[in-house]
């Protein structure tokens, strides 16, 4: 475990929450201390839900750690049954509640509750909230519908001449990037191509709809990271095949539609035909100077990350410079698909070497998580934000799917806009000081006189900064220049320095840095610092600038 400020995936318990706050008649009892009781402030105020999530805490406190704590979790468990009385219930333990050992599970039993009791075995220490989700949905799909499988060995029977093929929908959760609208936007493709939906899971789905999960006559995985090893059960047991493309993007959209007609024996080209995505008529009619070759950092959930990288690549003309995941679980398919795109996948959940992988890249776009979003503001990164983790405003009150050739268009609007708005930004800035657009200066058509010296530019201070800096510049502390020897360059008396050259910029240079769009801004500066300091030039003027601009314009 490693503490930290920000983290891309809570504890699995937290997962085990996101599962039973989705499911309709599932309730959860969470071995824990006062003060892991967080789930209200998750699931009501970040995704806005209108009820409380089914999660009953033991909520144990210092002083009874002395006393019997097992009992306090039987106490706990009967309550929640009575109160509630939930159609199955989940039983396990925070990170905390852990270390305590009290067995959950065995206690459970031990209440001979008249309805299915499922342990959770998640070890807080080694896991975290995706795989956590993960097990939490396999344990249920086996604990619910594996009384109902086929003997070992037996056929599954054929689906009747005429009745159209059905299929599940799983992976959806609570506390999920856009997984509602998601849902509605691949039903809506289903029923297009004729296929019946058998039950949607864990999302909006009881106990009941678990266990005949085994009548549908293949499974739709939308999230890899949460009902992948469900599905693979589900494929054992009942011999379901699963459809491997997730409809993120419009190629993606067509695979998927062409993988489900051939499973469910219907004619995929209606569909295909009358493709509602605007995505690629936009791309290929909007001005090149906002897509085509513009270098994006990707960074978030395995599955989003991979879908998006390859929208940008093949879909929206972008250049690929990087791209990467905190699913450990899927880093072989998040290398795979950075290895197509000649790059090596950074596999971390640190946020740090994110931040440090951006900065050097120094991309046009972020294509990230919240925490991608934080990152890319310190850089002045314009970002879109396509993975949990993510904040209240990614819970949009609107329809906004990611999947589906609607989430095509969605995903246009949220990658483009950014860019855009990127530029008109830059002409504002640009434009500031100009004598006829200042804020002093009267409307035009109105013949209002400008005002000398209402408001004048003001010249920065020259500022010092490190010539050849890897990451965000800190111009709070005067940092100095390397490229040169243990003893520094050259002083003008020939004599060796004590200590490296200070870099700093001419007021007039850092009114000229400031015409360069703020997208790019970051990189001329670094460039502009290390072409310095390689030669000993300080002040930076504007001469340098262009000196430097030519130099690495070659």
């Amino acid at each position: 475990m490693q503490l930290t400020v920000w983290t891309y995936e809570g504890p699995p318990h937290v997962g085990a929450m996101r599962i039973a706050t989705a499911m309709t008649d599932v309730h959860y009892v969470l071995h824990a201390p006062q003060g892991d009781t967080y789930a209200d402030l998750l699931f009501t105020m970040i995704e806005r839900r209108g009820q409380r999530p089914p999660v009953t805490y033991t909520t144990f406190q210092a002083r009874d750690l002395g006393g019997d704590t097992a009992d306090l979790f039987q106490r706990a468990a009967l309550d929640a049954y009575e109160r509630f009385r939930p159609a199955a219930m989940l039983v396990g333990a925070s990170c905390t509640g852990e270390l305590i050992q009290d067995d959950p599970a065995g206690l459970a039993r031990a209440l001979g509750l008249p309805i299915p009791v499922i342990p959770l075995e998640l070890p807080s220490y080694q896991r975290k909230e995706n795989w956590g989700a993960a097990e939490t949905f396999y344990q249920l799909v086996r604990g619910l519908a594996g009384p109902h499988m086929p003997p070992p060995g037996s056929a599954r029977p054929a689906r009747k001449l005429g009745e159209p093929a059905r299929c599940n929908i799983l992976g959806p959760t609570a506390l999920g990037f856009r997984h509602r609208d998601d849902v509605r936007a691949v039903k809506e493709l289903l029923a297009r191509l004729g296929v019946g939906v058998n039950v949607v899971a864990p999302w909006q789905a009881g106990a009941a709809d678990i266990a005949r999960l085994g009548q549908a006559d293949f499974n739709v995985v939308l999230y890899p990271e949460i009902a992948g090893l469900a599905a693979q059960w589900l494929k054992r047991a009942f011999g379901q095949p699963t459809i491997a493309s997730v409809p993120i993007g419009v190629g993606a959209t067509r695979d998927f539609v062409t993988e489900v007609a051939r499973l469910a024996g219907v004619d995929p080209a209606p569909v295909l035909a009358d493709e509602t995505s605007r995505l690629p008529w936009y791309s290929r009619s909007v001005d090149s100077t906002y897509l085509t070759g513009k270098r994006v950092f990707i960074f978030g959930d395995a599955t989003h990350a991979v879908a998006a990288a390859r929208i940008a690549s093949e879909e929206l003309g972008f250049r690929v410079v990087g791209l990467g995941t905190y699913s450990r679980e899927q880093a072989r398919d998040m290398r795979e698909a950075a290895a197509r795109l000649g790059l090596e996948a950074l596999i971390t959940d640190d946020y740090l070497e994110v931040e440090a992988a951006c900065a050097e890249l120094q991309p046009e776009l972020v294509l990230g998580t919240q925490m991608e979003r934080h990152i890319a503001k310190r850089l002045g990164i314009p970002c879109a934000v396509i993975s949990a983790p993510v904040h209240v405003q990614d819970f949009p009150a609107r329809y906004s799917p990611q999947m589906g050739f609607e989430g095509a268009n969605v995903i246009f609007d949220s990658w483009v806009h950014p860019l855009m708005m990127g530029l008109e930004e830059h002409l504002l800035g640009m434009f500031r000081d100009d004598f006829e657009f200042n804020d002093g200066a009267g409307s035009s058509h109105l013949g209002t006189p400008v005002i000398p010296g209402l408001r004048e530019a003001k010249n920065p201070e020259p500022t010092t900064v490190h010539a050849a800096a890897s990451g965000p510049v800190d111009r709070a502390h005067p940092v100095v220049a390397s490229g040169f020897g243990p003893d520094g360059p050259p002083r003008n008396d020939g004599e060796k320095a004590d200590r490296p050259i200070v870099l700093s910029w001419a007021p007039d240079a850092e009114l000229e840095l400031k015409k360069i769009p703020f997208f790019v801004r970051g990189k001329a500066r670094r460039n502009t610092e290390k072409f310095a300091g390689e030669r000993g030039i300080s002040p930076i003027t504007v001469e340098t600038l262009y000196d430097a601009k030519a130099h690495f314009g070659r």
